[in-house]
């Protein structure tokens, strides 16, 4: 059958079913939906053989891309695991601990003001073109630029396109292949290896609309985009475009079992150098977070590709395959304020920037080895369990037997950036070795004590026999910023490639402001250059603690070197004094650690002192004695040391009133202790002192908390402070812990149109007014009434919101014949009710109706207290009442100036389906649901589809109970609406 008319075939079979995909596709194997052609071939003469190409000034367009991976996550509120993440809990002593050298190279790629800038590279024998999202730059090998930075089109695209500029190095064919949006995708492959002096062709497929990822496999270019249509998965015809075949074809897949959060972002495998795996078995990576709807376990999810240019109908795509915790993978947390992309705080008040979640970071490689085969990919999790957020990168590397072998988990760690500093945006690859390398970017979270951190690009990694899951290089840094990212949006994507030249020389280009908005690429290796080169990376032993005459001294010595080490020394001093040496027994294979225990011991006997142990390996030859030496402090901790380390309670809230104090004590001390004191002092006043009768064993910690409480009652700011109180503490430094708590976003008002009469005739209603003129969403709302009244089972009280409808009863018929309400605060979460209180019901009792029924509430407008005497003969008068509301005063309700009203209406099983009907509004607007204290627990951007209005179905049936506020609009204005989840 002639070529082109079976690909007419083929996508007359396929075309009916192409539409027929949900959002899910069966999890069983499937065919290609798409077959077809190139729309357009393109010739393209060398970029050296044009003159007058015009350059890209990108510094003068400030505009954000409004690309897919800017809006549609879809999570579930409340569902997914929960607490720390357990990889990175518990790091490895080998972690950030073997130094390795700065890049040999650092330069500027490019420099723009538009955001994201997308940073990507490849690397080939004697070129590196680096692209941004909407150009690009061909350099030497020595960071000098060879041409100007160039748009794609029509340098390279004459055609035209907009965006989504990638780049990489076909190792096998010693190829450039360059992708761009515009016309469905292009496809451009260098007719040699010399980007600047050999000619493109180029291939124009209608199909692809976002976030395309070009993968390298034996048998095709793979290709994953962003869409809600039925195709997730390309693969183009790589023989017949190397070839310039203008019939080159390409087939589309859907992923069977897929589920995403909304935005879509497997990666195809990509071959890292030019030992190609057999044809066939291509294999697609994933992550899926149990947060979101349809997915019940935190794994990892793969799918084979086998394609068949020839007769499509046998390519086919497999059903997927996870990976969870039965097969190694361990449960991760990797969604961020609800799915928003408005994550990570900047320092010194600056904005809030994307931490990409639900990604697999570019690129996720593929590499042959002798004995396996092995994938590595990585995306970022929050370590933090907290509400305090931070961002690290959770990284797996994937080994298969043999071609088209399964895969399994090899190793999978957590890594976290020294000082507890956000760690993500990473990219990642294997050289020759089987070392690991990886760029990422960092910056201050707030758990790190520097707190002005800039966002910066640094380099670590691995070697191939460290042990499993740890990245033991020390962090690197590649460039430190200067500044702030304007703006919200940060990177998108990284992206790391292994030098052909050599197989060991990492090239990893990142963004960061640096004199301005910057793409930097920074070169570095892990693989050594050296033949002979050992050093000690760690001491091991002793550690702080209780310590005495006789220490035994371990320590870990690595080999730098390409040769085998063996017959050399290892010393150790103790402050500067008398050097101990010893012979290393055995031998040190390259790239590998080994611990060495001296036979001689350290005298480290002297309470409180703080010990600095020097070790060094003595190599003869030595190529590089820079790595020789590390040291350690260790301290002989007191006996006696005790302290306070948190306030942990009260915290910051509203409507705090008397509030228990608890605090964290700590033994820094080897000796267990108990029977001491404690006290806090609250804005300075008299301390109250009392005795904790518990053990704190050594090293340990206890909670406890004080019988006497704090009056937090008034709105305000108040400092407490907590100290340890034994007298024979030796460190008196670490002994006090203070903190600042503000009662807030409470406001108190007492009624001006008081004394009223209450009865005596029966069924005479007393109404006072308060009237608010402060808008905040409420939370929590107290009552206080002083009413003289004789009889006061008479009296019927209730609460009316400014609605004029919603109402709550604070009592009616309670008190029997005593008299008077004097001093009577009624609050919800009291723990007596009042109807088992006596007159004069003074103090504080939750009311018989439920003040909570007012939270969501705007506090605009007059509150009403209504008072009904239901009895003839008793008479009296409310003297005074106030009314205190709590809320998130930042959280104002914004007047519903969108055409349309919206609308919430509960489906039962915690679903709620939201509809804004409008045909006079088109742009996207912004979903966010909060809870009471103003905490963004969900985000989505929804789009007026259907031209009618705004749908979205809510997902609540994992949160917890209470009141939520539902938000639709933009940036400037919006509609609110509240929701009570049972």
């Amino acid at each position: 059958m002639n070529r082109k008319l079976q690909f007419l075939f083929v996508i007359c079979l396929f075309m009916g079913s192409m539409f027929t995909y949900g959002q899910q596709v069966e999890n069983k194997p499937q065919g290609p939906i798409y077959v077809g052609a190139p729309t357009r071939v393109e010739q393209v003469p060398s970029i050296a053989s044009r003159s007058n190409l015009p350059s890209v000034d990108l510094l003068s367009k400030t505009e954000e891309m409004k690309d897919g991976r800017s809006y549609k996550y879809d999570v579930v509120i409340g569902k997914g695991s929960k607490g720390a993440d357990a990889l990175a809990a518990n790091p490895h002593r080998l972690k950030n601990k073997i130094p390795t050298k700065a890049p040999s190279l650092v330069f500027e790629t490019a420099a723009s003001n538009s955001q994201p800038t997308d940073p990507a590279g490849a690397v080939g024998p004697n070129h590196y073109i680096a692209v941004t999202n909407t150009a690009f730059r061909i350099f030497d090998k020595s960071g000098n630029p060879l041409t100007a930075l160039l748009p794609p089109n029509p340098t390279i695209f004459p055609s035209g396109g907009c965006c989504d500029l990638t780049a990489s190095y076909d190792n096998a064919a010693d190829r450039w292949v360059l992708s761009f949006l515009g016309g469905g995708v292009q496809i451009a492959v260098s007719n040699g290896p010399d980007p600047v002096n050999d000619g493109w062709t180029t291939y124009t497929y209608a199909v692809v609309n976002d976030y395309q990822k070009l993968s390298v496999w034996s048998d095709g270019y793979y290709m994953t985009e962003n869409t809600n249509a039925g195709e997730k998965l390309h693969v183009f015809d790589r023989t017949a475009m190397l070839n310039g075949d203008a019939t080159a074809a390409i087939q589309s897949f859907v992923l069977p079992g897929l589920v995403t959060s909304g935005f879509h972002s497997p990666q195809v495998l990509n071959i890292s150098n030019g030992n190609t795996p057999a044809v066939g078995n291509a294999t697609v990576v994933y992550m899926q977070d149990d947060a979101w709807g349809g997915v019940s376990n935190d794994h990892i999810k793969l799918w084979n590709v086998d394609i068949d240019f020839a007769t499509p109908a046998n390519s086919v795509v497999s059903a997927a395959v996870e990976l969870g915790n039965a097969q190694g993978v361990t449960d991760f947390t990797s969604v961020f304020d609800g799915g928003s992309f408005v994550n990570l705080a900047q320092p010194s008040g600056g904005t809030s920037i994307d931490a990409l979640q639900a990604t697999i970071m570019n690129q996720a490689q593929f590499r042959k080895f002798p004995t396996h085969n092995s994938a590595v990919f990585n995306f970022v999790v929050d370590v933090d369990p907290s509400a305090t957020k931070q961002a690290g990168i959770r990284w797996y590397e994937l080994r298969q037997a043999g071609d088209g072998q399964p895969w399994t988990v090899h190793q999978e760690g957590t890594y976290t950036a020294p000082d507890n500093r956000h760690a993500w945006h990473a990219s990642m690859i294997m050289d020759v070795q089987g070392n690991i390398g990886m760029g990422y970017t960092t910056m201050s979270s707030p758990n790190s004590s520097d707190a002005n951190f800039r966002v910066s690009s640094m380099y670590t990694g691995r070697f191939a026999s460290d042990p499993l899951g740890t990245m033991t290089v020390a962090e690197e840094t590649i460039i430190i910023g200067d500044a702030n990212i304007p703006g919200t949006r940060y990177g998108d994507y990284s992206k790391i490639d292994v030098d052909p030249a050599n197989d060991k020389t990492f090239w990893f280009v990142n963004e960061v402001m640096q004199g301005g908005r910057k793409n930097i690429c920074g070169v570095f290796q892990i693989a050594p250059n050296t033949s002979d080169d050992v050093g000690v990376v760690s001491v091991d032993t002793p550690t702080s603690g209780a310590l005495t005459n006789a220490e035994t001294v371990t320590v870990t010595v690595f080999n730098f070197g390409e040769n085998d080490a063996s017959g050399f020394n290892v010393t150790y001093q103790v402050d500067g004094g008398a050097t101990i040496t010893e012979a290393f027994v055995g031998t040190l294979a390259s790239g590998t650690s080994a611990q060495h225990t001296f036979a001689t011991t350290a005298d480290l006997s002297n309470e409180g002192q703080t010990y600095t142990i020097n070790a060094c390996t003595d190599l003869t030859g030595d190529e590089d004695t820079g790595n020789d030496c590390t040291s350690a402090d260790v301290i002989h901790v007191l006996a006696n040391d005790i302290g306070v380390t948190a306030i942990t309670a009260p915290t910051s809230g509203e409507g705090l009133g008397n509030e228990v104090v608890t605090i964290t004590i700590e033994n820094f001390g080897t000796a267990d202790q108990s029977g001491f004191n404690v006290n806090y002092i609250l804005d300075g006043g008299t301390p109250v002192v009392e005795t904790v009768a518990a053990t704190v064993p050594a090293g340990g910690s206890i909670s406890y908390s004080f019988t006497q409480t704090a009056n937090l009652s008034m709105v305000g700011d108040y400092t407490i402070s907590a100290t340890t109180l034994l007298g024979s503490d030796a460190d008196n430094s670490n002994d006090m812990m203070s903190i600042m708590v503000t009662n807030i976003s409470c406001m108190s008002m007492t009624s001006s149109d008081t004394p009223l009469s209450i009865g005596p005739d029966a069924a005479t209603e007393t109404t006072s007014t308060i009237t608010f003129t402060d808008d905040f969403v409420i939370n929590d709302v107290n009552v206080t009434i002083n009413i003289e009244h004789t009889w006061d089972a008479d009296l019927d009280v209730k609460l009316i919101a400014p609605d004029g409808t919603t109402e709550v009863v604070l009592f009616e018929d309670v008190g029997g014949s005593g008299d008077d309400f004097t001093g009577t605060i009624l609050d919800s979460e009291a723990a007596q009710g009042i109807a088992d209180g006596s007159a004069p019901f003074t103090g504080t009792f939750s009311p018989q109706g439920n003040l909570g029924d007012l939270n969501g509430l705007s506090s605009l407008g007059d509150w009403t207290l209504s008072i009904t005497d239901d009895a003839n003969g008793d008479g009296g008068q409310l003297l005074d009442w106030s009314l205190q509301l709590c809320g998130n005063m930042n959280l104002s309700i914004d007047d519903n100036d969108f055409a349309g009203e919206l609308e919430i209406i509960h489906e039962g099983n915690g679903l709620y389906q939201i509809n804004l009907p409008t045909t006079s509004m088109n742009e996207k607007l912004d979903l966010t649901v909060f809870n009471v204290v103003g905490q963004k627990v969900y985000w989505r951007t929804l789009e007026n589809e259907s031209g009618t209005g705004y749908q979205h179905q809510l997902d609540m049936s994992y949160a917890s109970s209470g009141v939520y506020l539902v938000r639709l609009g933009d940036d400037t204005s919006g509609t609110y609406k509240r929701i009570i989840v049972e």
